[in-house]
C-alpha cells in the first residue's frame, strides 16, 4: 500500500466521518451519559483474535483509559454470549449477528458503537484442489455454517445473490474456530474466514492449490460491520457506564491511528501477533477499504435486513425489531470524536 493511496483513503474516510459528526450531539430525548469514572472502576472486554487489545495498546490509547480495562479472548459470538450470561463480561466486540442471537434468546445486549469498512465482511476460502469461480458454483457444495456468528448471514447473502437456497447446498454446522481446519482438511468445500486466517490459509496451503472465491464475486456480498455491545447490568452502573463511554471514544481514536499508521498497525498486529509477512498484512488493510463510524440510528435498517434474512432461512423463529438492539444514548459519543478527528486532519 503506497502513501498516496493511504492519503486518499483517509480523505475519503474523513469526509464520511465529518458528515456523520455534524449531526446533533445528543440523541433526541436522551440524557447525557455520565463522564466521571470513579477510581477502581474495572471493565472486562471480550476480544477476538486479540485484535482489539492489540489496537488499543499499539495506538497508545490503553494508558489513557479512565478505567482498568482487561481483555478476554474468544472465538466467535456464541462463546461471548455465554460469557455475558455468566456475568463475566461488560463489553465485547462482535460482528452483526451476535446481537441478534442474544435478542432471539431474550437477552438484549445493547449496541453502543458501530464501525464499518468498505471491504467484504469475510472471505470465502475454497478447499485445496477445488476451484470455485462464481457464487452460482456454490450449488451442491459443502459449506461451513455457524449460527449466531456473522458468518451465518454472510453465507445466506451469498446464496441469495447466487439465486440459491439452503436446499441447494450442504450446510455443515461448525464452531467459528473450526472453519480454518475444516477447509484445510476438505471437511467442507467452502468456508468464510476472517483475516488473518484467510491470508494464512492461502499461503500455507499454496502448494496444495488452496484457492478462494474471486474478489469480484466478494464485491457482491455484505461489507464489514463491527459492533461494540454491552452488558445491561454494566449500563445500569453509573461508573461502568462512564467507563464504557470512555472506551468507545478511545476505540474510535485508536482506529483512526491505525488508518494513519498502516505500517505500524500491520507490524503490531499482523506481523508480531499473527505471524503474517508485512506485505500480507498491508494487503489485508488495503482490502478492508475505508473505515467509517456511522450513527447507530443509521444502522437500524441494515440490522433489520440481517434479521429478516436469518428469519427467512428459518434460523430464528420470529421477526425481531432491530431498533431494540441499539442504545442511542451513545450516538453522540462517537460523533464527538469523529468531529475532533476530522477537524484536526491535515
Amino acid at each position: 500500500m503506497n502513501q498516496l493511496h493511504l492519503s486518499a483513503s483517509r480523505r475519503t474516510a474523513l469526509t464520511a466521518l465529518l458528515s456523520i459528526a455534524l449531526g446533533p450531539l445528543v440523541a433526541s430525548g436522551a440524557e447525557p451519559l455520565p463522564t466521571q469514572i470513579p477510581a477502581g472502576t474495572k471493565l472486562v472486554v471480550a476480544d477476538q483474535n486479540e485484535q482489539l487489545q492489540t489496537l488499543i495498546r499499539a495506538s497508545g490509547e490503553q494508558q489513557k483509559l479512565g478505567a482498568a480495562v482487561s481483555y478476554a479472548n474468544f472465538q466467535g459470538g456464541p462463546a461471548i454470549l455465554e460469557a455475558f450470561r455468566a456475568g463475566a463480561l461488560d463489553l465485547a466486540i462482535v460482528g452483526n449477528t451476535p446481537p441478534i442471537q442474544a435478542h432471539a434468546a431474550g437477552e438484549v445486549l445493547p449496541i453502543v458503537a458501530a464501525r464499518t469498512k468498505s471491504g467484504p465482511d469475510y472471505h470465502f476460502a475454497v478447499r485445496p484442489g477445488l476451484t470455485v469461480n462464481t457464487l452460482q458454483e456454490f450449488k451442491g457444495k459443502k459449506i461451513a455454517y455457524a449460527e449466531g456468528t456473522g458468518r451465518q448471514p454472510f453465507v445466506l447473502s451469498a446464496l441469495k445473490a447466487a439465486g440459491l437456497t439452503t436446499k441447494d447446498v450442504k450446510l455443515v454446522p461448525l464452531r467459528a474456530g473450526e472453519f480454518p481446519t475444516a477447509v484445510q482438511t476438505g471437511q467442507v468445500d467452502i468456508a468464510s474466514l476472517t483475516e488473518p486466517h484467510f491470508s494464512r490459509y492461502l499461503r500455507t496451503f499454496a502448494d496444495q492449490k488452496a484457492s478462494a472465491l474471486p474478489r469480484a464475486e466478494h464485491l457482491k456480498l455484505p461489507t464489514n460491520t463491527s459492533y461494540l455491545y454491552a452488558s445491561p447490568k454494566a449500563l445500569k452502573d453509573p461508573a461502568k457506564l462512564a467507563a464504557i463511554r470512555d472506551f468507545v471514544q478511545h476505540w474510535v481514536t485508536a482506529s483512526d491511528w491505525a488508518t494513519r499508521n498502516a505500517k505500524a498497525w500491520v507490524d503490531a498486529y499482523y506481523v508480531k501477533n499473527q505471524g503474517l509477512k508485512e506485505a500480507e498484512g498491508l494487503a489485508v488493510v488495503e482490502a478492508e477499504g475505508v473505515t467509517r463510524f456511522p450513527r447507530l440510528s443509521d444502522m437500524v435498517a441494515q440490522q433489520q435486513a440481517t434479521i429478516d434474512l436469518i428469519v427467512s432461512a428459518g434460523d430464528i423463529p420470529r421477526r425481531l425489531n432491530a431498533a431494540d438492539e441499539f442504545d442511542l444514548r451513545f450516538e453522540p459519543v462517537t460523533a464527538e470524536v469523529v468531529a475532533r478527528i476530522a477537524k484536526s486532519a491535515p
